[in-house]
């Protein structure tokens, strides 16, 4: 049997992790030399280079509903947070340093968040959807993608009105998993969210136009049947597109995530 962690032994333990998770992190970015973008504006910059809106509530298989409507919330006082965020060149963007702590004493409310493979409820739960989109917006730029982690070892949910590919789905915890993205170009960088009650907005613009397109695909996506159960398997890529109509094949992601829930049987294939 394999041997627990210690922030699995007991709540305690879990708590005491965490703690330690957030020290080390404000510590390690006290002593880092990365600037980090601070910097908003009001007026949107003239040049649109990605745009998505995601379903905030969407009934979900064993999910008590009161969680979706809880996200909506915690949603609604973390995006003014982003909302119109300059990332200049050399700037790092990291969300909790401007999110901060979605502490219950802030407003958060208990939301959906994903633990040892399984929904369940904490607070400030739903942030994930924020980091979602963010992430997208991202892919479909020449920023640096610094810091990210996957939601890769379990597909928890059936593809019920999903717009963004299986596997592109995004981890954070505060603060020690956290998104950061890296401003390596000569532009300047724009966020701007927003909702509205039922979606989620996001617009990534920039003060000068990029000579490049990006497209994101998924190839070979497939459930196969395995001995201890049956896994989702695809290769996401994103082909950038230089100016003068050539194409650059990026592998993003290969997943291979154990399937929770029931799969019609035409839709199988055999290892």
């Amino acid at each position: 049997m394999k041997r627990p962690l210690f922030c699995e032994l007991c709540p305690f333990a879990f708590r005491l992790s965490r703690l330690k998770g957030i020290i080390l992190r404000k510590l390690k970015d006290a002593l880092c030399r990365v600037k980090f973008c601070r910097e908003t504006a009001q007026e949107a910059l003239p040049h649109m280079v990605a745009k998505h809106s995601s379903l905030i509530r969407r009934k979900l298989a064993g999910v008590d509903e009161q969680l979706q409507h809880n996200k909506a919330h915690n949603l609604a006082l973390a995006t003014p947070c982003l909302n119109g965020i300059l990332i200049r060149p050399g700037e790092t963007f990291s969300l909790w340093r401007l999110v901060g702590n979605t502490t219950a004493k802030r407003g958060y409310l208990p939301g959906l968040v994903i633990a040892c493979g399984k929904p369940t409820s904490g607070i400030g739960g739903g942030m994930c959807q924020l980091s979602n989109i963010l992430h997208w917006l991202v892919l479909h730029s020449a920023l640096t993608i610094t810091e990210h982690h996957h939601h890769e070892r379990f597909n928890l949910f059936p593809d019920d009105r999903r717009q963004v590919p299986f596997g592109l789905g995004t981890s954070i915890v505060y603060n020690y998993l956290d998104y950061r993205v890296t401003n390596n170009t000569t532009r300047t960088y724009q966020i701007l969210l927003k909702t509205d009650g039922e979606f989620l907005h996001g617009e990534l613009r920039a003060d000068a136009e990029d000579p490049h397109d990006y497209i994101i695909r998924v190839d070979r996506d497939s459930f196969i049947k395995e001995k201890d159960g049956i896994y989702r398997c695809c290769d996401i890529y994103r082909d950038i597109i230089t100016p003068d109509g050539n194409t650059h094949a990026e592998l993003i992601l290969r997943t291979h995530a154990r399937v929770m829930y029931d799969v019609p049987p035409e839709r199988l294939s055999e290892d």
